[in-house]
């Protein structure tokens, strides 16, 4: 029997595509993991914006199947950087032709004289590929907002394909060929939220397979026993989808102390009584530090919906301490309010997400231990999947992925 650990997309898609016999453990009242959705006062919200970007036609027919075709919607993404009261597109390296004569005079300036040396961090290679300006108008204080670290703490290929590159030829085009398409250009999303990935799935197993409120506190690897909140559960394979330090920690594996980081994310879902000026953009980056958050979605523009509906992430170190909810709360609609987006319109409900972990620091150190520990695991038949289980930055869909090619690998 394959013992699944927490019923989120990725442990979901495991025991969809798996053969063998399987049980799932959640600690949670409900699955879903952090593709959960609030519906409350008319409004849907997700625990934060989790759009799903098909690259395969057959996985998001797959994914979909249970969902009712014309709740299905497929929306071309709109996407805007807040800058000194303004909106440019994004990505910003490409769009620098919309700042002020004087800044882009700085960028291309900059972009042709940046010294191609080598460099081994993501700070280094921001610099050395897109020069000063662009680094720091942009690319540095925006990332650091997200990630809440120096950002030379991170591998060069740190967000892999998500990085927009350009090189000068590109930015130097797209003063008049207006091309700022990336890899999910279109991205599906269910009316009824996130969850409706989740409920799909869940229609395709075995439910009596599935125990909610229940919390996996130790497993003995030799024996191949798990041990929760509940019973013992002996399993001839384990599939874990916890993050990978806290796996290590379960099946009392010692690694260095130093070598797995990230940051959290405290998201606020907010709904307004009314709409508001922004009907284009479905998300918008923020990069200055005088405003608190670093990004803002709207899912009245997503969803098609009259009253304004916004998600707001800001970024902390792991560590830092957290204050009183309300305190953001209050800066978040005084920052709103600054930048224009709240006007008239009277805060209806909201809700308060902290999602711990939430950006995984990815350097050479940590995915060199992160191989090395999977193949001791993999000795002893644990598994460990999913953008936490493999400690890594990577697409709902490429989470889908790594648990059907997993469940193939194991059903020959």
């Amino acid at each position: 029997m394959d013992l699944i650990i927490g019923a989120g997309i990725s442990g979901l898609s495991y025991a969809n595509f798996i053969e063998n016999d399987f049980f799932i453990v959640e600690k949670e009242s409900e699955p879903g993991g952090y593709c959960k959705t609030i519906k409350r006062n008319g409004f849907v919200w997700d625990y934060s914006g989790h759009f799903f970007h098909f690259q395969h036609p057959e996985l998001e027919k797959y994914i979909c199947k249970n969902i009712s075709a014309s709740s299905l919607l497929s929306v071309e993404k709109h996407t805007q950087i807040y800058y000194k009261g303004k909106y440019i597109d994004f990505p910003f390296q490409k769009n620098i032709h919309q700042l002020e004569k004087e800044e882009l005079i700085e960028c291309l300036y900059d972009l042709f004289t940046a010294g191609k040396h080598s460099y081994s961090t993501f700070k280094e290679m921001v610099y050395a590929n897109l020069g000063k300006s662009i680094a720091e108008k942009f690319l540095i204080p925006y990332n650091e907002k997200l990630y809440a670290c120096d950002l030379d703490v991170l591998d060069v290929n740190a967000m892999g394909r998500f990085f927009p590159k350009a090189d000068k030829e590109d930015i130097i085009l797209n003063f008049r060929s207006h091309d700022n398409s990336s890899y999910n250009h279109f991205f599906t999303y269910p009316r009824g939220g996130a969850i409706e990935y989740v409920y799909s799935l869940l229609k395709n197993i075995d439910q009596d397979k599935l125990s909610l409120n229940e919390v996996l506190q130790f497993v003995d690897v030799e024996r191949k026993v798990a041990i929760t909140n509940r019973r013992e559960i002996k399993y001839d394979r384990l599939v874990s989808t916890l993050p990978f330090p806290q796996l290590l920690d379960i099946c009392k594996l010692v690694y260095p102390d130093d070598v797995f980081s990230c940051n959290k994310v405290l998201v606020f879902n907010l709904g307004f009584d009314s709409k508001g000026n922004d009907k284009l953009n479905s998300w918008v980056y923020v990069p200055e530090k005088e405003f608190i958050f670093y990004r803002i979605g709207y899912y009245d523009n997503i969803m098609n919906t009259d009253r304004m509906s916004l998600y707001v992430e800001i970024g902390f170190s792991q560590k830092q301490e957290m204050l009183k909810e309300g305190l953001y709360l209050d800066r978040i609609l005084s920052d709103l309010r600054k930048m224009g987006i709240i006007t008239t319109q009277k805060l209806v409900d909201y809700e308060a997400v902290l999602m711990n972990p939430a950006y995984v620091h990815i350097n050479k150190k940590s995915v060199e231990t992160v191989e090395e520990y999977k193949e001791i695991l993999e000795k002893n038949d644990i598994y460990s999947i999913g953008r936490y289980g493999s400690w890594t930055y990577c697409s709902i869909e490429d989470n889908i992925l790594e648990a059907r090619e997993l469940a193939e690998k194991l059903n020959k």
